[in-house]
């Protein structure tokens, strides 16, 4: 499983990044705050300018986000904007349907194409909240349709 870090404000992305990560047998979760192979950024931590490491492998980053974003070789933005990466298409009550605008490259090397996709929000949760650890588990290799709400 690849190094990740996560930095937000109390918004519970990496709480929900671990929840929904498949476990692996003899792995423990990885979580990394010396050059990740994925940083994650959440919208707080962006308005608010927290500390960034200086460089990591792919970074998701809040659409139009100021300051400067760490060195990376790939970087996916997620936002409202038609010009982000992963973007909102619609809501349907507590369903977000996301809309992955362009092919995104893994961590690990596979291309996810673009495609729509729904996304459970639970109370409370905001929508860039849900579709930026939608977009850190698709980074993280889990496959768009592990993503929706379970059926039933």
């Amino acid at each position: 499983m690849e190094l990740f870090q996560v930095i937000e404000d109390g918004e519970g992305i990496e709480a929900a990044i671990l929840r929904s990560l498949p476990a692996r047998a003899g792995q423990e979760k990885r979580v990394s705050e010396r050059h990740p192979a994925l940083l994650v950024v959440s919208p707080r931590a962006a308005t608010r300018g927290l500390r960034l490491p200086r460089q990591c492998r792919t970074a998701l980053l809040p659409g139009g986000m100021a300051g400067v974003p760490p060195k990376a070789a790939s970087a996916v933005s997620y936002g409202a904007s038609p010009r982000d990466s992963l973007t909102i298409s619609s809501r349907e009550g507590d369903t977000l349907w996301a809309a992955l605008q362009r092919e995104l490259v893994t961590v690990d090397g596979r291309v996810v194409e673009r495609q729509e996709f729904p996304l459970a929000l639970e109370p409370g949760e905001g929508e860039l909240t849900a579709l930026a650890a939608a977009g850190a588990l698709l980074l993280l290799g889990v496959p768009p349709e592990k993503l929706g709400p379970s059926p039933g």
